[in-house]
């Protein structure tokens, strides 16, 4: 397990909002901007990466229980999404990282993927 601020300190992302759930463990993360594909196989304890930056993100996020929103190649959403995960109690993060670059430091660090094969 690893906590959001270790994901935070390895993608050298900024904290948006939630620092104070910033000590949480996550095990798995999950890199998409399809939501249909998140809520089909991410299971608790994960973070979700996205570019995409519209409501229905953090909705999904709210749904699937995910640890924490990242938002990758340093795109930043509009306030009302902001507002929605803070009233949520989601933490968000901004990362300059690509999707593919953010998910490989996470690889490395010992995350795994929310994939298929891996539900129970």
């Amino acid at each position: 397990m690893v906590t959001l601020k270790k994901v935070a300190e390895v993608l050298e992302a900024q904290v948006v909002s939630g620092q104070e759930g910033m000590d949480r463990t996550v095990n798995q993360a999950c890199g998409s901007d399809m939501m249909s594909d998140v809520l089909a196989y991410a299971k608790e304890d994960f973070v979700l990466l996205t570019g995409l930056l519209n409501i229905q993100v953090v909705r999904t996020a709210d749904v699937s229980d995910a640890a924490a929103l990242i938002f990758v190649r340093d795109k930043h959403p509009e306030q009302d999404v902001l507002l929605a995960a803070r009233s949520k109690g989601i933490p968000v993060l901004y990362t300059r990282c690509t999707m593919f670059e953010a998910c490989g430091r996470l690889y490395a660090l010992g995350l795994r993927g929310c994939s298929g094969k891996d539900r129970k």
